[in-house]
């Protein structure tokens, strides 16, 4: 698979000192969804913004489909589309006629039949009439979106596309995300809600203090990374662990009705055997065991807290 977007060596400093990015480098496959993920003030809209042509950078070099965003700006623009975090309309303007006029801006001729067609997608054509001053803030976001995809762009960037909208529109739009994706267009996404970059990414990455931490397979990442959990539920509750099972890395939960294991995927042996014959040793009588693979928040807390390298 081609890369279709090509960060090197990429900075941005203001006056006052402050470096917003790092030296990033990063290498974005076409047709692939990349979750980008990381604490506020980590870097995540500058780096979105600089590549947009929003904001300037200091040093190093974006391509987008082959055209720089400096020299070729134009063509390089004119493949992204961007949903921003902050709802900005025109309030007295039409659904309809703001989705057009932004088609227009980029220079594409006019296409009735696809805008209608984008509208349907993200359920606005009942709305296409409608002063955007009228809609609700998630029917807002879709118009967002509309006008992102109206000039047809192969990469499409959505910053916290989600942020305050109800459960339900979430769930629209990661469909809509879904159906993209089935047309060849790139999606790179911020979010804070996790459980979402884990349920519909490709690859994640992670940022902080303006530097990517790692950019990984999603899958591959929670194999290396994610530590797995043993849950062994006992007959009966126990206020202490036995100074018997001292070596082990265990915690008792549920009120002493359950000890925790904890141990690394990565290692030549978990220990669970020992572990299970050492607590029966113990007098310790089991009524259940379960796994559970730690979550990509979990992966993803311990990255930005500098607990793993």
């Amino acid at each position: 698979m081609s890369n279709i977007l090509s960060i090197t060596d990429l900075r941005k400093s203001y006056a006052g000192g402050f470096e917003a990015l790092k030296g990033v480098s990063l290498d974005i496959r076409e047709g692939e969804i990349l979750a980008l993920l990381g604490p506020n003030g980590a870097g995540k809209t500058t780096l979105i913004s600089t590549i947009c042509g929003i904001i300037t950078p200091t040093s190093g070099t974006v391509s987008v489909g082959g055209h720089d965003i400096q020299a070729d700006y134009r063509a390089a623009r004119q493949m992204i589309g961007l949903v921003p975090q902050e709802i900005n309309l025109e309030p007295f303007e039409t659904v309809w006629n703001t989705v057009r006029f932004t088609r227009g801006l980029f220079g594409k001729p006019r296409n009735d039949a696809l805008l209608e067609q984008i509208l349907r997608k993200l359920s606005l054509w009942d709305k296409r009439k409608n002063a955007t001053k009228e809609l609700s803030g998630g029917m807002k976001r879709r118009v967002l979106i509309a006008k992102a995809l109206a000039h047809e762009p192969r990469v499409l960037f959505l910053d916290e596309p989600t942020a305050g909208v109800d459960v339900e529109l979430r769930k629209d739009m990661w469909e809509i995300v879904a159906e993209l994706k089935k047309g060849g267009v790139t999606i790179i996404l911020t979010t804070h809600y996790i459980e979402e970059a884990e349920a519909i990414a490709d690859r994640v990455g992670v940022i902080n203090s303006g530097q990517i931490l790692l950019v990984e397979d999603k899958d591959a990442l929670m194999a290396q990374m994610g530590k797995k959990q043993l849950e062994v539920e006992l007959t009966e509750a126990i206020s202490d662990i036995p100074a018997s099972l001292a070596d082990h890395d265990l915690t008792l939960i549920r009120d002493g009705q359950a000890l925790l294991y904890t141990y690394d995927t990565r290692a030549e042996r978990t220990g669970i055997t020992a572990l299970l014959n050492d607590v029966a040793q113990a007098g310790l009588v089991l009524n259940d065991v379960q796994t559970r693979q730690s979550s990509l928040e979990d992966i993803f807390v311990d990255l930005v807290s500098g607990e793993r390298a």
